[in-house]
């Protein structure tokens, strides 16, 4: 293994992230003081999910993502659903004890202030009247703000943070370009709190912990891990894509890379699924299909005594585009 490599796809966690050498001289951030990292929670609790203590990456994902570290840039991951796209981010961050994974899922109606933050004036302006005063306190307006996921990891930490952005080809037309100022600066502002007369206020994190915010002002120390997913349903603007460092995944198309897959999340049920694996294959041939429908299906005939094995299999694994015409007579 190539000593530069600091997430090497072992699932071991490891403190390889102290290695990382300083930043290029224009992506260097100073934010602080600094945080240190949250701790994530045992397994299996939430803070490794079995898939992150289970992925099998390639080596051109291995490579990218240490690409995105060093570099400091954001990593676009793009490929068919089912090829452990999100699942990469979760392994990194478990890899590199970097923490609990902060998620931004995206729709078409979330904008950039979904992920940056969220003030909730109505809820301040109801416990004020409940008080019986008149005017506003100025010193609370910390507990009605809230750090979204992009707003948390850009926090001063020591180590970076790992954000997840999921199916970003669903957003709105416009957040890509939204976001270039932020990745290009590390931070971003607060107007509520640069307003007030003394901008500095304790605020609720994504995950938890209030920090406190001076100036308004929320500014990276280490530059996060941002893995952007997408499906591949749109063309981003070449603006973006040059900030990006890029990794395309496959599906995995061969017997051998299969049964690791199987036996990395199911043990031994790898050696007794041959049948299954081999005609995950065939079938997928003709359309297409999901690693994880052969897991499903692999552990699912590990424990029913079906009569027509090969037809149950079928029915847990149909093809995502429902169009061969094998699914069409069952």
């Amino acid at each position: 293994m190539p000593d530069w490599l600091l997430y090497t796809g072992s699932r071991t966690s490891h403190d390889g992230i102290d290695r990382l050498p300083a930043p290029p001289p224009w992506r260097a951030f100073d934010g602080g003081p600094a945080l240190p990292t949250p701790s994530a929670p045992p397994i299996p609790s939430g803070g490794a999910p079995h898939q992150a203590i289970t992925y099998l990456p390639s080596a051109d994902a291995v490579q990218q993502v240490n690409a995105a570290l060093y570099l400091r840039r954001p990593l676009l991951v793009t490929g068919p659903p089912g090829t452990g796209k999100s699942t990469l981010a979760y392994a990194v961050a478990h890899e590199l004890r970097l923490g609990p994974v902060l998620h931004w899922p995206i729709t078409s109606r979330v904008t950039l202030r979904d992920g940056l933050y969220q003030y909730d004036p109505i809820t301040r302006l109801y416990a004020a009247a409940r008080d019986g005063r008149d005017v506003l306190p100025d010193d609370d307006i910390g507990r009605y703000l809230r750090l979204g996921p992009l707003g948390t990891a850009l926090l001063p930490y020591e180590r970076p943070r790992v954000l997840l952005v999921d199916e970003i080809d669903k957003s709105d037309i416009d957040l890509p370009n939204d976001l270039l100022t932020i990745f290009e600066k590390g931070e971003f502002e607060i107007p509520e709190l640069v307003r007030r007369a003394d901008p500095r206020a304790g605020v609720m994190t994504a995950d938890g912990p209030r920090v406190a915010i001076d100036r308004g002002t929320v500014r990276c120390r280490a530059f996060p891990l941002v893995v952007m997913t997408s499906n591949g349903e749109r063309e981003f603007p070449p603006a973006f894509l040059r900030r990006c460092v890029r990794l395309e995944l496959s599906r995995p198309d061969g017997e051998a890379e299969l049964a690791a897959i199987v036996r990395a999340h199911l043990g031994d049920l790898a050696d007794q699924s041959e049948d299954l694996i081999r005609r995950f294959l065939e079938r997928s041939s003709a359309g297409a299909l999901a690693t994880d429908q052969l897991l499903n299906a692999v552990y699912l005939l590990r424990h029913a005594d079906a009569p027509d094995r090969g037809r149950l299999a079928d029915q847990i694994m149909p093809y995502l585009n429902g169009t061969p015409a094998d699914d069409e007579d069952e």
